[in-house]
C-alpha cells in the first residue's frame, strides 16, 4: 500500500495547536485542506480558534485557494481520533526532546501505517526522536518559520533511519501546500536558515555586550542595510554582485583575505580551492543564465519595492 499522492492530500492532522502548531493549521485552512487538530491543553480549542481567525485576513489578502474555510477545522478529543484518517501529520509540541520522542512514537503506533509523519521540532535532529518508534522509516522534520502562515520556507530533512522515499514524499507535499522548500541530504543541529540565524544573533549579542553598538544601530544595520537585499536576494548571490561582472571569482579572489580580518567571533574556514569552486559553482547556478547587468536591475527593483512597501520610499511603483 502507498501512501496518498501529495497532490490528492486532503486531510491533514496537527498535533500541538500552540503558535506553530496553530500557524500550521492556519496554513493548510487556507490551502483548502480538511485539518484536524489535537492539543492536551484544556483551552487549546478556543486558543486555536482565535489564532486561526486572527491569521485569516492576512491569508486573505494572500489569497485563498478554492474551498477553504476556517469552518473545515475539527478539534479531536484525542490523540488517536485527530490521525485515524489523516494522509499527513503536522506534528508542532513543545521543544523537549522526551516529549517530542514519546509524542512521535504514540503517533506512529496510532496512524496508518503509510502516512508519512513531520515534526516541527527547531533544532532536534531526527534521528534522536524516532528512536523508539516501530515504524521510523516514514517520520521526517518539516520545519517552518513562523508564522508558517506567511513565511514560505520549510527545511525537510531525515533521521538515520528515516526512508528517502519519505523525505521525497514530505517535500513534493510541502510544494503542493504552498511553501518554499529545502530538502537537506544530511542532518545538521539547527538546520540551515537557524544556524544563519544565530551566527548573526550571537554576534549581536558580543557587539552589545562590549558596548560596541546598540540594540538600536543593530537592528538598523540590518533593515537599512543588507536585510533589504536578503529579502529577495540571498546573501550568496549579494556578494556575487560585489565582485562586478566578474561574480562571485573576483569577489574572493579580491576580498578573500578579509576572512583573516577580525570582523566577526565566528571563525572563517580555510578558503581554499574546493571551498572557491564550490560557491563560485553555486552562485553561476544561482544565476541561471542571467547576466551581472540583468541581476543588478532585479536587486534594484527588489531594493525599490522593499523600501516603498514598508513606506520608506514615497511615490508610486514604476
Amino acid at each position: 500500500m502507498s501512501p496518498t499522492p501529495p497532490s490528492s492530500v486532503r486531510r491533514v492532522a496537527c498535533i500541538g495547536a500552540g503558535v506553530i502548531g496553530g500557524g500550521w493549521v492556519a496554513h493548510f485552512l487556507a490551502r483548502g485542506y480538511d485539518v484536524t487538530a489535537w492539543d492536551p491543553a484544556p483551552d487549546a480549542e478556543d486558543k486555536l480558534r482565535r489564532l486561526v481567525s486572527a491569521a485569516w485576513p492576512a491569508l486573505e489578502r494572500l489569497g485563498l485557494a478554492e474551498g477553504a474555510s476556517a469552518d473545515r477545522l475539527t478539534m479531536a478529543p484525542t490523540l488517536a481520533e485527530a490521525v485515524a484518517d489523516a494522509e499527513f501529520v503536522q506534528e508542532s509540541a513543545p521543544e523537549k526532546l522526551e516529549l517530542k520522542r514519546d509524542l512521535l512514537t504514540q503517533l506512529d503506533a496510532a496512524t496508518p501505517p503509510v502516512v508519512v509523519i513531520a515534526s516541527s521540532t527547531s533544532g532536534y535532529p531526527m534521528t534522536d526522536m524516532q528512536t523508539t518508534a516501530a515504524t521510523p522509516g516514514r517520520l521526517v522534520v518539516g520545519h517552518p518559520f513562523n508564522p508558517p502562515y506567511l513565511i514560505p520556507l520549510v527545511e525537510v530533512v531525515g533521521g538515520e533511519r528515516t526512508d528517502r522515499s519519505a523525505v521525497e514524499w514530505a517535500a513534493a507535499f510541502y510544494e503542493v501546500a504552498g511553501k518554499s522548500v529545502i530538502t537537506m541530504d544530511r542532518e545538521l543541529p539547527g538546520f540551515i536558515a537557524n544556524r544563519l540565524q544565530e551566527a548573526l544573533w550571537r554576534e549581536a549579542l558580543h557587539m552589545v555586550a562590549n558596548g560596541e553598538a546598540t540594540v538600536e544601530d543593530i537592528d538598523t544595520s540590518i533593515t537599512e542595510g543588507p536585510g533589504l537585499r536578503w529579502a529577495f536576494m540571498g546573501p550568496m548571490l549579494t556578494f556575487a554582485l560585489a565582485g562586478g561582472e566578474g561574480g562571485m571569482a573576483h569577489m574572493l579572489d579580491h576580498f578573500g583575505p578579509s576572512l583573516k580580518s577580525p570582523w566577526t567571533r565566528l571563525e572563517a574556514p580555510e578558503l581554499d580551492r574546493a571551498l572557491r569552486d564550490a560557491v563560485v559553482d553555486g552562485c553561476d547556478r544561482a544565476a541561471d543564465g542571467r547576466t551581472y547587468a540583468q541581476l543588478v536591475a532585479e536587486r534594484d527593483r527588489g531594493v525599490i519595492d522593499v523600501l516603498r512597501a514598508t513606506g520608506r520610499l514615497d511615490g508610486p511603483a514604476r
